[in-house]
C-alpha cells in the first residue's frame, strides 16, 4: 500500500500539487479567528503529536545522558568500564578514545571493532564532525550514541542513551486549552541586514545570534513585542512571560514561526513549548533575552513538565512586582 501511495503522488498533476502548497501557505498566514474550528484544532493536535514523537524518539532530547567538554591534546577514553574518562551505560568496557588536535579536529579511535560502529559502519577510526547542515558523525554501541556539539564554539561530547530515566519515565506533556485568540497576526518590523542579538545559554555563555527583526502585536489591549532569531529559514522566539515559573517552565519557552510575508507573521502560542532543559540537565539551551521577558500572561501552549525536572531555578523568570492581573 505504501508503494502505491508514493507512485500516486508522483502521478498527480503539477497543478494539484501546487494548489495544495498554496492552500498550506494560506492557512499558515491566517490568525486563529480566520480559521475554522476544525482547521485550527487539527493543526495544533497534529503539531502536539509530532512534538511528542520527536521528543521521545530513541535518540531524542529525552535520551541525553551526559555532556563532556573536550580540550585539545587531552585524550579521552570512552566505555562502560568505570575507569574510563567518559563512562557509558552499556557496550564494551573500552569503546575507544577521542583525540582533539590543536586545530580542533576530533578523531575517534575504535578499541572494540565489531561492537562499536561509526555512522553505522565498522571502522577503525574516523574524524568526528559537527555535521553542518546534516547530522553529526556519531559513534554507537549497544544503542548508546555519542557525537559532537559546540555550544558557544566550545567542543563537547554529547551522550544519548535510550535507557536513561528521563526517557523511560517520561510523564507526558500538559497544555493549556487551545485558544484561537493566541494565534495572532503580528506586524514584523525588520532590522538592518546583519543585525544580531546577544543570547545567553544555561552554561553561562553569551552568543550573538542573527536577529532579522521584531514581531509586534496587541493582545487584550496590551502591546507585546518579541525579537526573533533566524534559524533554518524560520523565525525562532525565546521568551518568558508572567506564567514562567508559576504555570509554565521557569526558564522560558520556545516558539517557531514561518518567515514573514508582506510585513506580517503569524505566531501561534498554542505551539509554544518547553526547551530541552525542562526535561534534562545535559543541555545547552538558550535563555530569553531581556527584550523577550514579557510583562503579560501568555496562557497558551505547553505547561510546566509534571515529571522529574531538568534544569530549573526556583521562583519566576520575571519579577513578582505586579501579579494583580492573574
Amino acid at each position: 500500500m505504501g508503494v502505491y501511495r508514493v507512485v500516486f503522488w508522483f502521478l498527480l498533476p503539477a497543478a494539484l500539487v501546487l494548489a495544495g502548497c498554496q492552500e498550506q501557505e494560506e492557512i499558515s498566514s491566517r490568525s486563529g479567528s480566520e480559521l475554522s474550528v476544525e482547521t485550527f484544532e487539527g493543526l495544533n493536535m497534529d503539531w502536539r503529536k509530532r512534538r511528542v514523537d520527536r521528543l521521545t524518539e530513541p535518540h531524542g532530547w529525552l535520551s541525553l545522558a551526559g555532556l563532556v567538554m573536550l580540550q585539545p591534546d587531552s585524550p579521552v577514553t570512552v566505555g562502560s568500564d568505570p575507569a574510563c574518562d567518559v563512562v557509558v551505560s552499556s557496550g564494551p568496557a573500552r569503546w575507544g578514545s577521542i583525540h582533539v588536535d590543536e586545530d580542533g579536529e576530533v578523531r575517534f579511535d575504535v578499541a572494540a571493532r565489531g561492537e562499536v560502529r561509526i555512522d553505522g559502519e565498522d571502522a577503525a577510526s574516523a574524524v568526528m564532525t559537527l555535521g553542518g547542515d546534516g547530522d553529526p558523525v556519531h559513534v554507537e554501541a549497544a544503542g548508546v550514541r555519542i557525537h559532537l556539539v559546540a555550544p558557544g564554539g566550545q567542543l563537547a561530547l554529547r551522550i544519548r542513551d535510550p535507557r536513561t530515566s528521563t526517557r523511560t519515565e517520561f510523564a507526558g506533556l500538559d497544555y493549556y486549552a487551545l485558544d484561537p485568540d493566541w494565534r495572532v497576526d503580528a506586524e514584523f518590523i525588520p532590522h538592518p541586514a546583519g543585525s544580531t542579538i546577544q543570547v545567553a545559554n544555561v552554561m553561562g555563555q553569551l552568543i550573538e545570534e542573527p536577529n532579522p527583526g521584531m514581531a509586534r502585536f496587541v493582545h487584550a489591549g496590551k502591546t507585546i513585542a518579541l525579537e526573533a532569531v533566524l534559524e533554518d529559514d524560520r523565525l525562532f522566539f525565546i521568551f518568558a512571560d508572567r506564567t514562567s515559573g508559576r504555570e509554565t517552565y521557569g526558564l522560558g519557552r520556545f516558539l517557531y514561526a514561518e518567515l514573514p510575508r508582506d510585513g506580517r507573521v503569524v505566531l501561534d502560542f498554542n505551539q509554544a513549548y518547553n526547551p530541552p532543559c525542562a526535561f534534562n540537565a545535559y543541555t545547552t539551551c538558550p535563555l530569553p533575552p531581556q527584550s523577550n521577558r514579557i510583562d503579560a500572561w501568555i496562557r497558551a501552549g505547553e505547561l510546566r513538565y509534571a515529571g522529574k525536572p531538568g534544569l530549573e531555578k526556583p521562583g519566576d523568570a520575571l519579577s513578582d512586582a505586579d501579579t494583580s492581573d492573574s
